[in-house]
């Protein structure tokens, strides 16, 4: 039996203009115990300023662990979001972002297939899915990282098409980053799925998504970017929380809101189901 762990997701200071370090103490003050910082390659105007919350995996990742340690919050992941469907990108990104979760102390490095070429089939997009993720395998196991699969584009919106896409490799480094609100809005059962894939689940995504966001887009999306606070939309918290429980490990609950008040209720709401 596993225990639920509550922690944010950076998004939620993604408009505040402020830095990581900005963004990682605002999230101790709320009462997070963990955060999921988001990377990126290169380097770009708006974090190199500190006006945008995303690290750099050119800059040391004894960063990230030094400003969480300061802060006293632990790093569930780092999101790594990156198109699987396209090689040229995400093999070089994830198996650095792979070398990059060691070094910073996150366990699980997050991504999902990403949007298509224009110009490959289904069959030819499982293939190049297929090489990705061996390749990012083969880097994350002897480093005892962890890769989550996300449900958030054009195959994984389904649970036969995300079983479709674990079973492309056999690699114990390769799991699922469930998120809550995408299974929701693609048409599943989030209770269900989790059920599902309890034995696969490694970290998971809580985004709750409002009545209006339910009925103007469910069975029409893939997935959202950020959804409301949790407690306040149509995800059953209890039952996910109960479906994780019987998960093998423990699950850190990665909150996915859009404002600091939206995680600030989710904290509270959380951790009082939680006791």
């Amino acid at each position: 039996m596993g225990n639920v762990l509550i922690g944010v997701n950076m998004e939620f200071v993604r408009h505040e203009d402020k830095s990581f370090e900005w963004g990682v103490e605002e999230a101790a003050r709320l009462g997070y115990d963990y955060v999921e910082p988001m990377v990126h390659w290169g380097r770009e105007l708006l974090s190199e300023a500190g006006y945008f919350h995303s690290v750099s995996m050119l800059d040391d990742p004894y960063r990230i662990r030094r400003v969480c340690e300061k802060a006293g919050v632990g790093v569930s992941g780092l999101s790594a979001h990156c198109p699987l469907c396209k090689p040229e990108i995400s093999v070089e990104y994830l198996k650095q972002a792979i070398r990059f979760a060691v070094e910073c102390g996150a366990p699980v490095v997050n991504t999902d297939e990403g949007p298509k070429p224009a110009w490959t089939t289904e069959e030819e997009d499982h293939v190049l899915m297929r090489y990705v993720l061996t390749e990012a395998a083969a880097v994350a196991e002897p480093r005892g990282i962890l890769i989550g699969l996300e449900m958030h584009q054009q195959y994984s919106k389904t649970v036969a098409g995300l079983d479709r896409i674990l079973a492309l490799v056999d690699s114990p480094a390769i799991g699922v980053n469930f998120d809550t609100g995408n299974s929701y809005l693609g048409g599943e059962n989030p209770v269900d799925w989790i059920g599902h894939v309890a034995d696969r689940l490694i970290h998971l995504h809580a985004k709750d998504i409002s009545i209006e966001q339910s009925d103007a887009e469910r069975g029409k999306v893939t997935g959202t970017p950020v959804g409301c606070a949790c407690g306040e939309g149509v995800i059953d918290w209890p039952r996910v929380i109960e479906a994780c429980r019987a998960c093998p490990r423990d699950i850190v609950f990665s909150v996915e809101c859009g404002t600091i008040d939206q995680a600030a209720r989710s904290v509270t709401y959380l951790k009082g189901l939680l006791g």
